[in-house]
């Protein structure tokens, strides 16, 4: 067979069995047997081996895996995959409604989706090809496993119909019930711990380094999110979900009720009492409903909460409880410092999951119980997450007849521990020589927000501490190879078998390098890194900013403190606290010998004028020159602050096209003036 023959026949089945596939596990309406599939597809295996260079990226070969990968690149979201706040009953759902409402300015139609207890996971396309498959990662930056999603048949791999240039789709990658429970039979089978969950499971199976092993585990998936400014899709969220399954993609069933469309708070709760009856008979699992704004153009103009959007809230089924018995009450040791008590239980199945520990929160929590050792008490899962004891379950016997007392000395060091006015938790204030708070430490340390040190993890930060190698963050730039090699490390698994293992010539080379170029890391993610009270990612990008460097900051006195942006008396005062501690100078001085960037790089934050420094801007609508996001950088670039709702200190409101009546009104009852895109680029020119 000639080049031209083939290329002509690989395209053909390429399209027939891409056909085939959708009609098989999205229409769930195929027209051929499973015998007659086959066939094709070793057809065209065959003529891929024989002519590998007309071999598509995106071919049905790929279903069944082969790629092999050591490493999932990190790639960063055209759009942050938000997290979306969450609500228990009907009244913060109504309260929720009730906002958004008010925000736009007049009434809307609500669309209730099923909440998947998945991954989640965002697709991009280009010319209709699958071309990056991202997992969520830290909602910025994510992980790209497209070798294993093309394993997953649910998902189209080519689109078909009328498919814009560029365009993305998110939605949930979940193991069903079926697979799930047939794979923990064969582990039984073969004398292996079961998996906990569904869940846990479909994000370890995404993260397999074998393909082929992934598209045994038969994954499946809903896509119901689409991003696109493509002029050709509906402006409603729920015909953009339509208009997506013309495409190819697996959408939620409109006929079985996974997703609907309502006008009122009434008809929400209906959908959400529907499937919190009927959720057990779903072929996979869900812990909720999504209720999301369905006008798609004003989800910009609703915007943001500080950590999620308005336009979209997540309503939890109420969290299973059960009960069992409290055999012991140990504390555990954060990297703070902080003392957190557990309750060691009789294991218990709940939600899916064996629990065997969880949390008694604080001294006052056991006292407000009145929690013993021997007590049968009410666990649940806090968000279906953690689980947490919720009370004493008093139809059973009771445990010891005196109440618990709560430790006065640190469980791993003996110091005395305290408790600071107006807070709940026990602190050791031994954060020098306590392990456990060594240890999260430098786990802070290394994490990808701070440090980002690649090739080292947990488990080597453990035995470097054991192994008397480390006591402190800056103790890693003093490690070399001759240290490292041959290390050896013990470390637990689930069923608790220890496993030992050493480190290699390749992992030593990779973990130095990784400290090595943690080096060149900026100052505000090593200010963040350091590890001081309350100085979270957000805050120390902006202390850092504004002070320029660590000796200025040291210098800074509590009221200049306090004149920062995002700065009030109690991370003023913890700030100059940590410098005050002796032990903390001595790890800053050998983090400076090391060569770290302990002063802010003027030129990537430099301001390109402050003609509107002092002003404080709403922006409002959808503009022709900027992008959303290209408009607060435009302002914060020129010395201005953009917030999110207009107040008597709002400077004035840019507004672009589609200006929320609401702050319209809002802006005129207060006198803020409102300008143009383009008066704000003239006030800055």
């Amino acid at each position: 067979m000639k080049e031209l023959e083939a290329q002509v026949k690989i395209d053909a089945l390429t399209a027939e069995l891409n056909k085939h596939n959708h009609l098989y596990y999205v229409e769930n309406a195929p027209i051929i047997s499973d015998q007659q599939f086959d066939l094709l597809l070793k057809e065209l295996e065959a003529l891929e081996h024989q002519f590998p260079n007309l071999k598509h990226p995106n071919s049905p070969t790929q279903r069944v895996g082969g790629d092999i990968t050591d490493k999932f690149e990190k790639v960063a979201h055209k759009s942050a995959m938000l997290s979306l706040s969450n609500s228990y009953n009907q009244e913060e759902i109504q309260e929720w409604a009730k906002r958004a409402i008010e925000l736009a300015g007049k009434e809307l139609e609500f669309v209730m989706e099923l909440k998947y207890d998945g991954v989640a996971i965002a697709l991009w396309y280009e010319n209709g090809q699958l071309v990056r498959a991202l997992t969520r990662g830290d909602g910025s930056v994510g992980e790209d496993v497209i070798a294993n999603v093309r394993t997953i048949s649910s998902i189209p791999l080519q689109l078909t119909g009328n498919y814009p240039t560029e365009f993305e789709i998110r939605g949930e990658i979940f193991m069903p019930k079926a697979v799930f429970n047939k794979l923990n039979e064969e582990r039984a089978e073969a004398g292996e711990e079961p998996y906990a969950n569904p869940r846990n499971t479909a994000a370890g199976t995404l993260k397999q380094q074998d393909s082929k092993a992934v598209a045994k585990r038969k994954l499946d998936s809903y896509l119901y999110f689409v991003i696109t400014e493509d002029p050709s899709f509906p402006t409603s969220h729920f015909n953009r979900v339509e208009h997506a399954a013309s495409l190819g993609f697996k959408i939620p069933d409109t006929k079985k009720r996974m997703i609907e469309t309502t006008g009122t708070v009434e008809g929400i709760m209906d959908f959400i009492a529907y499937w919190d009856q009927h959720r057990s008979e779903l072929p996979f699992e869900i812990d909720g409903i999504v209720i999301k704004v369905n006008e798609a153009n004003l989800w910009d103009e609703l915007g943001m909460t500080a950590k999620s959007p308005r336009w979209a809230i997540a309503y939890k089924f109420k969290a299973e409880s059960v009960s069992t018995q409290l055999l012991q009450i140990t504390y555990q040791v954060g990297r703070t410092g902080a003392i957190t008590p557990v309750a060691n239980l009789t294991p218990v199945q709940l939600a899916g999951t064996t629990v065997k520990r969880a949390s008694l929160h604080n001294a006052d929590q056991i006292e407000r119980l009145d929690i013993r050792e021997g007590d049968f008490v009410f666990v649940e899962k806090g968000g279906e997450i953690i689980p947490k004891v919720t009370g004493v379950d008093t139809s059973k016997p009771r445990g010891k007849e005196v109440q618990h007392h709560y430790i006065s000395t640190c469980p791993e060091c003996g110091t005395t521990l305290v408790r600071l006015e107006g807070e709940a938790l026990h602190y050791c204030p031994n954060d020098i020589s306590c392990k456990p708070q060594i240890i999260g430490k430098i786990e802070h340390f290394i994490s990808r927000k701070a440090m980002n040190i690649e090739g080292l993890g947990t488990e080597t930060v453990i035995g470097l501490v054991e192994a008397g190698m480390i006591s402190d963050y800056a103790d890693l730039y003093t490690l070399n190879e001759s240290q490292l090699l041959g290390l050896e490390f013990s470390s637990a698994d689930e069923s608790g078998e220890v496993k030992r293992r050493s480190l290699q010539k390749k992992s030593v080379e990779n973990l130095l390098k990784g400290i090595q170029e943690s080096k060149n890391t900026p100052f505000e993610r090593v200010l963040f890194a350091l590890g001081i009270r309350h100085v979270g990612e957000t805050v120390a990008k902006k202390v850092a900013i504004q002070s320029k460097s660590i000796d200025a900051l040291q210098a800074l006195s509590s009221e200049e403190l306090k004149s920062f942006d995002e700065v009030g008396e109690i991370i003023a005062n913890s700030i100059q606290d940590w410098f005050k501690q002796e032990k903390h100078l001595v790890i800053l001085n050998k983090l400076k010998a090391a060569g770290l960037q302990f002063t802010i790089d003027e030129s990537a934050h430099a301001l390109h004028s402050e003609a509107l420094k002092g002003k404080t801007i709403v922006v409002s609508g959808t503009f022709e020159t900027f992008t959303r996001d290209g408009i607060k950088e435009f302002i914060e670039k020129n010395g201005g602050k953009v917030s999110g709702s207009i107040s008597a200190k709002t400077s004035f409101v840019c507004a672009g096209a589609d200006m929320g009546p609401a702050k319209l009104t809002k802006a005129n009852d207060l006198k803020i003036p409102i300008i143009t895109e383009h008066d704000l680029r003239a006030l800055v020119n």
